[in-house]
């Protein structure tokens, strides 16, 4: 099986090969798609209707939100049509197109986590500096940094894991077109792409680790010279709900791609789930229920909403 990649498909062998496990599977997955949906796409609309919100940190969480709703999208749709679906196969392009988007919203997530981490320390330790280190131009200039380096990344990426000849088998023994699974499908060596791989991930994941670590690590100094347990207690909080999403985020990263290709293993599959379905799922719960700037915004909205359509009733029945 060598030769023109066009007209090699590969055969996705999912979550389960048990037919009684399939369509609750699908139930529960399509559930989390739609509240991914909802809830980020809220997020991006609730801070766009909000002038209090209008503040970089909530710049790069409609970022955020907007990259997790397009990587869960570049999953789920495949995964639930293959839970129903007894012809699992899908296309080299069609592969290479989903590791490709995948392996671009992530690296940009993992990016975007850096700014916000680098956000709050200029908050917290430069406040007096903050308007002018985290301006508009510079927020805007920081994400399509982004987007390029990450678009790069990608690229890079993906020659590496599908730019060899294949051979053999055809099944991928996974969901979805990631990189272990695809690799041991190559005829070819992969040593030096496992390197080349391993070398930009950990240059992308690494390195926003360490900006996320430096970052805190300086904003936990600034805090414990607080005088006021007050304004200890009301910087922590907001930091809160950020080291939650770095936490499932990077957790999830350093299990799935810091690790030796040997050690790879059958909770692999559940890591994935979790950052590609349960976390961009969560990550609006995290940002709304323990902020109280979103969650004054949201009362606000609900409110102004609310009178709208009072508003609205008693004038339709003045007519």
């Amino acid at each position: 099986m060598g030769g023109n990649h066009t007209q090699i498909e590969f055969i996705l062998l999912g979550l389960t090969d048990s037919p009684g496990a399939q369509t609750p599977l699908f139930v529960l997955f399509l559930l989390i798609y739609i509240v991914t949906l909802v809830g980020n796409i809220g997020i991006i609309t609730l801070v766009w209707v909000s002038p209090s919100l209008h503040t970089p940190m909530y710049f790069f969480l409609t970022h955020f939100a907007f990259v997790d709703i397009c990587y869960s999208t570049v999953i789920s749709p495949r995964m639930l049509a293959d839970l129903l679906s007894e012809d699992k196969t899908i296309s080299f392009t069609a592969c290479m197109m989903q590791f490709f988007t995948l392996a671009f919203f992530s690296t940009i997530e993992c990016h975007l986590l850096a700014m916000m981490a680098y956000d709050r320390h200029t908050a917290i330790c430069q406040p007096l500096l903050y308007v002018t280190i985290i301006s508009s131009h510079i927020c805007r200039q920081l994400v399509a940094s982004s987007y390029l380096f990450a678009f790069l990344s990608a690229i890079v990426y993906t020659w590496c894991v599908f730019g060899g000849s294949f051979c053999g088998a055809n099944s991928i023994d996974h969901f979805f077109c990631d990189e272990v699974p695809v690799l041991k499908l190559l005829c070819s060596d992969t040593h030096s792409n496992e390197m080349v791989i391993f070398a930009f991930i950990t240059i992308n994941v690494v390195g926003a680790s360490m900006i996320i670590l430096l970052s805190y690590i300086s904003v936990l100094c600034t805090v414990q010279r607080m005088c006021s347990a007050q304004s200890r207690a009301r910087a922590f909080h907001t930091c809160t709900s950020h080291l939650m999403a770095v936490a499932l985020f990077f957790g999830t990263a350093f299990f799935m791609y810091l690790q030796p290709p040997s050690s790879h293993r059958s909770l692999d599959k559940v890591a994935s789930i979790i950052y590609t379905m349960v976390t961009p799922m969560l990550n609006p719960f995290i940002y709304s229920l323990r902020n109280k700037e979103v969650k004054g915004a949201l009362i606000k909205c609900t409110s102004r909403f609310f009178s709208c359509w009072q508003h609205r009733r008693v004038l339709s029945f003045g007519t």
